[in-house]
């Protein structure tokens, strides 16, 4: 019989959007090296679509979501998280808040940033697919200074006329919509030099798997890449327990 290990709880602070949040969970639960139900990752997961819209609030000075990710963090702690995740890109703008006397919290760009240059060879340059709202946070283009990557960032042309429409078409519910927008804008991204291209928002990959990745370019996937990183402090705790 499988040993049940100390007391592990992975809050996940979801609903921006639903199908980003669904994403995640079976990511997480196809990342998991399990034979049976109970080697899986204990979950409690909150989806809250109402949140405030992210992107206006960081750009336009729009209603802050900040207190309200902060009210569901606190419904997950108070239901056993012991470790928090957020499964939306642009929301880590506000990560320093949330991360404020709570538990631990894995941050999305260190894990993408993690599987990037996981192979020891580093990209010259990488590029962003990310809404205007995770671009101006800058927390990707830091990360990645830090590593000596040039950073590629999609044009304002690039952000108005596919990337914020895309991110509109599968918020809708238009996945194969999305899937063109966001293969063209990492097209654009390769052309200008990008060798590898970090899909930074949530809304991203479900739409590629829709339609394809776009050929030819190495795609990082910000959202399995997390869910990696919960698996892999999952199974550290396994192994010592």
């Amino acid at each position: 019989m499988t040993q049940v290990p100390p007391p592990f709880v992975l809050g996940i602070l979801g609903g921006m959007g639903p199908l980003a949040t669904a994403d995640f969970f079976a990511k997480l639960v196809a990342c998991t090296p399990a034979q049976d139900d109970r080697d899986h990752v204990p979950v409690v997961l909150a989806s809250l679509p109402q949140i405030p819209p992210r992107v206006p609030a960081i750009l336009h000075g729009g209603v802050s979501p900040l207190p309200a990710l902060l009210a569901v963090r606190d419904r997950l702690i108070a239901a056993g998280a012991t470790l928090l995740v957020m499964p939306c890109n642009t929301a880590h703008h506000w990560y320093d808040d949330l991360a404020r006397g709570a538990p631990p919290m894995l941050h999305i760009a260190d894990a993408a940033v993690d599987a990037l240059c996981a192979t020891g060879q580093t990209p010259p340059a990488v590029g962003l697919v990310a809404t205007a709202g995770t671009l101006a946070s800058g927390f990707y283009q830091q990360r990645l200074a830090v590593r000596g990557c040039a950073v590629l960032e999609p044009t304002a042309a690039d952000l108005m006329e596919v990337i914020a429409p895309a991110v509109g078409a599968v918020k809708a519910g238009r996945l194969g919509e999305g899937g063109r927008g966001f293969q063209e804008a990492a097209t654009r991204l390769a052309a200008r030099g990008a060798a590898a291209v970090i899909l930074a928002c949530t809304e991203v990959p479900p739409a590629l798997a829709a339609v394809g990745l776009p050929p030819g370019i190495r795609c990082v996937d910000a959202t399995e890449a997390l869910a990696r990183a919960c698996v892999a402090q999952w199974e550290q705790l396994r192994r010592n327990s």
